[in-house]
């Protein structure tokens, strides 16, 4: 039997789209533990931390589906004085049921806090906060405050442990909160009424559907779009959008020649209705820059919610790994890397294995964004004595990028122009499939976050994780490797059919 009560998570859903609310209910998807390195399972651990600001605090430790027992401890616990505050303190009012992360007792009543992971207060955290609230004045509990706890990325970690009293800052949004409380009489029936109803209600997707959260169900409900349907090409304002709609038109492919589109989005509608690449005339002129011979470059930072090393903040990037490819003018191909131990701060070896790798040469180093320029910066700035080295290396970077976005489009980059997209298009048979326990630089973050933390320490496990890393890092050298291979191979075509026609901006469309 479904319960059909409401939770926050459930409020929260049915206030971003009551399908969602519906599906998560009566339909849900099988519970995952977030992976470790996660955000959200460091969530989690945030949330345990802020227990260490109560001391004598104790945690109602019950299961969600022994609610009416939390409910009972709950209860019992505020009659005891002696008790200075409450975790994951459970209230029913209303038919909706919460847990809220720290219960915390006053001389004037209760305060409320919500604890939550992120660097600032995010508007939609009031509407979680204001139907805790809701639901503990309907109990008859008197709160005197409400507050968020969130990171204080201004905190600097010293030499010893964490200051967990500077590293949280907590913020009075009891005004804010009691605004957001007004609207919840009307808008709590609607939400029990979605889940009394025997089938899911239509709600047609829309941008909704990622904001604030991405649902777990786009996949279900877009299975009957086409493949190229209107809301996957890249900054389609919604006034367009809707006037698509009003002509009936859904597949980007069946875009109107005289309907308003930016220069990219139509390559993107003409691309796909002709199953034809779009390259630039321009593309020799803007590889140039790019040799070969050519270096070819990758980092992977973590950016540890909780400060590991003394004299880092929370949320700052952390790079601990390099990729570099080195292509002679010949095509011939070489590799380094660097992965960081895992028992200190990796940036200075980082810093000056990269500097070692790259001294001696002048060619230019090929990447993917502006990642690792933001990083080498960054680093410049940490380590004054090497800023010198690090400023040469910035000094010769070159970015590919903006020459996919520019010059070349392929129906099989999918509306991406993500390298994990552009490589496999540009190449066929290249790819991250085959890879096994890092497959994209999320994981890697986490993966190497939970080795420098102790977290994972089993002899095995580290190595096997240590592969993983090299391999994943190396494989995203390797994809700018054959991108800028398949681009040469482009230039080349652009050139040859630009000399046997009068237009070159026509010959770049007839490659194909």
């Amino acid at each position: 039997m479904v319960s059909r009560h409401l939770t926050k998570s459930r409020y929260m859903a049915g206030l971003q789209c009551l399908r969602r609310l519906w599906l998560q209910v009566h339909e849900p998807h099988d519970y995952e533990a977030p992976p470790p390195g996660s955000p959200l399972d460091f969530g989690q651990e945030i949330g345990q931390k802020a227990h260490l600001l109560f001391p004598g605090g104790i945690l109602i430790d019950e299961e969600p589906w022994q609610h009416e027992q939390a409910v009972e401890r709950t209860a019992a616990l505020m009659l005891e004085p002696t008790v200075p505050a409450i975790f994951e303190a459970a209230f029913v009012h209303d038919n909706v049921r919460v847990r809220v992360d720290v219960l915390e007792r006053r001389a004037d009543g209760w305060g409320l806090l919500e604890v939550k992971s992120s660097s600032r207060v995010k508007d939609h955290y009031l509407n979680d906060i204001a139907l805790q609230a809701h639901v503990l004045t309907g109990a008859g509990v008197p709160l005197s405050t409400v507050e968020l706890l969130h990171i204080n990325t201004s905190y600097t970690r010293g030499d010893g442990e964490i200051d967990w009293p500077a590293f949280f800052a907590r913020v009075n949004v009891a005004e804010k909160v009691t605004r957001r409380c007004a609207d919840l009489p009307g808008r709590l029936p609607g939400l029990h009424t979605c889940l009394e109803q025997d089938t899911a209600p239509h709600v047609e997707p829309g941008n909704h559907c990622g904001d604030p959260y991405e649902c777990e169900f786009w996949d279900r409900c877009t299975a009957d779009k086409p493949t190229d349907w209107i809301a996957h090409l890249p900054y389609l304002t919604p006034p367009r959008a809707r006037a698509l709609d009003a002509l009936g038109v859904t597949a980007i492919s069946a875009i109107p020649r005289d309907f308003p589109l930016t220069w990219k989005q139509e390559i993107i509608r003409d691309a796909i209705a002709s199953g034809r690449p779009y390259v630039a005339a321009d593309l020799p002129s803007l590889l140039h820059r790019f040799g070969p011979p050519a270096c070819y470059l990758d980092f992977e930072a973590m950016m540890p919610p909780i400060p590991l090393y003394a004299g880092t903040r929370p949320y700052q990037a952390l790079p601990f790994q390099w990729s570099l490819h080195m292509m002679t003018a010949e095509g011939a191909l070489t590799h380094k890397e660097f992965l960081a131990p895992a028992d200190g701060d990796p940036r200075r070896p980082f810093a000056e294995t990269l500097i070692a790798a790259l001294a001696g040469s002048d060619t230019p180093i090929v990447v993917y964004s502006s990642y690792e320029q933001i990083r080498l910066k960054e680093l410049a700035g940490q380590f004054p004595d090497l800023g010198p080295s690090l400023t040469a290396i910035i000094e010769r970077l070159v970015d590919l990028l903006p020459v996919i976005r520019g010059a070349v489009y392929f129906p099989a980059f999918g509306f991406s122009n993500s390298i994990k997209s552009v490589a496999p298009a540009l190449s066929p048979g290249f790819g991250y499939d085959d890879l096994e326990g890092v497959a994209d630089g999320t994981s890697a973050a986490g993966i190497f976050l939970e080795l420098a933390s102790g977290k994972i320490a089993d002899t095995t496990d580290v190595t096997r994780f240590r592969s993983a890393l090299v391999a994943y890092c190396t494989r995203d050298t390797m994809a700018m490797v054959e991108v800028h291979r398949a681009l040469m191979t482009l230039s080349t075509e652009t050139e040859t059919a630009a000399r046997t026609n009068t237009s070159g901006s026509d010959a770049a469309h007839d490659l194909y």
